[in-house]
């Protein structure tokens, strides 16, 4: 990654993998501003002594179960679990965020989608990182979501395909169905991650390719 021109990662799984991480951020430079890492039912103290210890400064829940998503009051047990978890991560400089798919966008509450229902009862503190493409899945134009949202997203995945549900088919971002520019465009301040969920190829030169594009429209 570094080779390709890459200076920051986002590590998922920081606490199963710390070991190797600090190894490949001490080999490399990196820096690891943000992370995936499970925090609803897992120890957060060790996700966030973790975090601490690879430099992390925002730690993004990365899942929760598309049965959770149908419900108000299920919506507001997870962010009830999440607020709850605010207070020690503040206390330790961190962070914390969600990060969706596409049936926190597909499911609706009234006449919103299921995230923007659950953001509004998050704590303040907690922000969004919001998946572009998992957004278009869900049938949602992403630039339209992201002014709804506002600056509550921090961070996007960047991504692009065919628009499948199970992650297949996916592309380097400029060759699918995502109008990426206008969706960058809408969260300029906005940090960008290039993600792929399953490649059918070499996800190396795919990474790099949407590398490239990025830096061509991303003005």
């Amino acid at each position: 990654m570094a080779r390709i021109g890459f200076r920051h990662a986002e590590p998922f799984g920081i606490t199963e993998r710390l070991d190797s991480l600090k190894s490949a951020r001490q080999a490399t430079g990196f820096t690891f501003a943000t992370a995936h890492s499970g925090l609803i039912g897992h120890d957060t103290g060790l996700v966030f002594d973790a975090a601490n210890e690879l430099g992390v400064s925002t730690v993004i829940h990365p899942f929760t179960e598309p049965d959770l998503w149908r419900e108000p009051a299920d919506l507001d047990g997870i962010a009830e679990a999440l607020n709850a978890m605010v207070p020690d991560a503040t206390s330790r400089g961190l962070r914390l965020a969600y990060h969706n798919h596409w049936w926190e966008v597909k499911n609706r509450i009234g006449d919103r989608t299921a995230l923007e229902y659950f953001a509004d009862r998050l704590d303040p503190a907690i922000v969004l990182q919001v998946d572009t493409y998992w957004a278009a899945v869900g049938g949602e134009a992403p630039e339209a979501l992201l002014k709804r949202l506002g600056d509550r997203v921090v961070a996007l995945h960047i991504k692009d395909g065919d628009l499948s549900l199970d992650g297949t088919g996916q592309t380097p971002a400029g060759d699918g169905r995502v109008d990426i520019p206008p969706v960058l465009a809408a969260a300029p301040e906005a940090q960008r991650i290039i993600e792929f969920d399953s490649f059918d190829g070499d996800v190396f030169q795919a990474v790099t390719d949407s590398l490239t594009y990025l830096r061509r429209v991303d003005r």
